[in-house]
C-alpha cells in the first residue's frame, strides 16, 4: 500500500505541474459546452419565405398577411415568378408560396384549390419547416376565414402534448449529452497523452525497471486521473445544470455511479492507445480516430441511431458513448428509470474490466520487456 500510495502522490504532482492535465480536464470541457450552448441549435428557427398572390379577392390579402403575423416565418413579397426563384436559387429565401389566380374561385365552389409551395431542398431540416409552416398557416385561415362553411371538418381532432421536455429546448438533451461526448475525449486523452510522454521522456522505462508490482503500476495511473475525471465530470454537471439551467430529474448519486464506471471504460482505452503507440501525436490522433469523432457520430446525439444503416447500428453496440447517451439524457430529461440503469451500467462494467484486464497483461509484458 505504501508503494501504491507513492505512485498516486508522483502521478498527483505529475498533474499539477503539468497544466495540460488541467486544460484537458476543464478548459476543453468548458470550451466544449460552450459550442454546444450558443452554437449548436436544433430548434424550431425563423424562416423566411417569399410570396407571390396572383388573387386580387380581399379575402386573400389577409391570407397573405396572416404568414407576416407568425412568429417562425418573416415574409417576402414578389411580384414575379422569376424574382421568386432568383431569390431561392441564391438563398435569399428558404422557400416560396405562389396563390394561383382562380384560388379563392375554387374555395368558394366547393372544389380543391392549389397553391405551389416551392422549398429549397439542399437544407432538409429547413424545408420541412417551410412546408409544415405554410400548410399550418393556411389551414387557420381556412378554419377562420367566411369560407370556413365551405369546407368540411375532420371528424378526428388531435390534441398534443409533450413530455420530458416541455419547452420543446434542443439544449435540455443537447447538453447532458455533449457531457457523454467531452467525456469520451477528456478520458481517453488524460491517460493517452500523459502517459505517452512519460514513454518518450523515459520515465516510464524508469518505472518499469524497478520492483514494483504491476498491479500497483496499472492503479497508480487508473486513481489519479480517475479522480481528476470524475471532479471533471462534476464540473460539466454543474455548468448544465447550474449555469444553464438544464433540467435534472434524476438522481445525482445514480448519476456519478454511472458516470464513473464509464470514465473507467475510457481510461482503459486511453492506457491501452498509450502503451500501443508510445507517440504522443501518434496517441492524440487515434484518440481522436477511435474515440471522439465515433462518440460524436455514432452516439446518438446528432444522428438517430435506429436512423442508420443496419451495419452502423451494429458498429454501435461496442461503443461506450452509446450506451451512456442513451443513460445520461434518460437521467436528465426522465429522471432514474433502472431499466436505463442496469443495462447500460452492466455494458460498461464488462467493459470497464475487460479493458483493465488487457491493460493489466500489457504491463506485465513491458515489465518482461516484450
Amino acid at each position: 500500500m505504501k508503494i501504491l500510495a507513492a505512485l498516486i502522490k508522483k502521478e498527483f504532482y505529475q498533474i499539477f505541474r503539468d497544466p495540460s492535465s488541467i486544460i484537458i480536464a476543464f478548459i476543453l470541457p468548458l470550451i466544449s459546452i460552450l459550442i454546444y450552448m450558443y452554437g449548436i441549435n436544433m430548434d424550431t428557427a425563423t424562416v423566411k419565405i417569399g410570396i407571390k398572390n396572383d388573387d386580387a379577392n380581399p379575402e386573400v390579402q389577409t391570407l397573405v398577411k396572416s404568414f407576416g403575423h407568425s412568429k417562425y416565418i418573416n415574409s417576402v413579397i414578389y411580384d414575379n415568378e422569376k424574382d421568386l426563384a432568383n431569390g431561392i436559387i441564391r438563398s435569399k429565401i428558404k422557400g416560396g408560396i405562389i396563390i394561383p389566380n382562380d384560388f379563392s374561385s375554387k374555395i368558394s365552389k366547393g372544389q380543391n384549390a392549389e397553391v405551389l409551395v416551392a422549398t429549397d431542398g439542399t437544407e432538409v431540416n429547413t424545408a420541412n419547416y417551410v412546408q409544415s409552416y405554410s400548410m399550418s398557416i393556411l389551414n387557420q385561415w381556412l378554419s377562420t376565414s367566411k369560407y370556413a362553411p365551405l369546407v368540411k371538418q375532420p371528424v378526428i381532432t388531435s390534441e398534443m402534448r409533450v413530455w420530458y421536455n416541455e419547452d420543446l429546448n434542443s439544449h435540455y438533451f443537447i447538453l447532458p449529452g455533449s457531457i457523454a461526448i467531452t467525456m469520451t475525449l477528456i478520458g481517453i486523452l488524460l491517460t493517452a497523452l500523459v502517459v505517452a510522454r512519460e514513454w518518450e521522456r523515459g520515465t516510464m522505462e524508469a518505472l518499469l525497471s524497478t520492483r514494483v508490482r504491476k498491479i500497483d503500476i496499472v492503479l497508480g495511473k487508473y486513481i489519479p486521473y480517475f479522480t481528476l475525471g470524475m471532479m471533471s465530470v462534476a464540473f460539466n454537471v454543474f455548468m448544465c445544470t447550474g449555469v444553464f439551467q438544464v433540467p435534472f430529474r434524476g438522481n445525482y448519486f445514480v448519476l456519478f455511479a454511472v458516470s464513473g464506471l464509464f470514465l473507467f471504460t475510457l481510461l482503459g482505452i486511453g492506457l491501452l492507445i498509450s502503451s500501443k503507440f508510445k507517440n504522443q501525436f501518434l496517441a492524440s490522433q487515434v484518440s481522436l480516430g477511435i474515440g471522439f469523432l465515433p462518440a460524436l457520430l455514432l452516439s446518438g446525439l446528432m444522428f438517430p441511431i435506429n436512423s442508420m444503416p443496419k451495419i452502423f447500428q451494429i458498429l454501435t453496440m461496442i461503443l461506450p458513448p452509446r450506451y451512456f447517451m442513451t443513460f445520461i439524457e434518460s437521467e436528465f430529461m426522465a429522471g432514474t428509470v433502472w431499466e436505463v440503469v442496469w443495462i447500460n451500467s452492466v455494458y460498461l462494467v464488462i467493459l470497464g474490466i475487460f479493458l483493465f484486464v488487457i491493460v493489466y497483461n500489457n504491463t506485465d509484458m513491458n515489465l518482461k520487456g516484450e
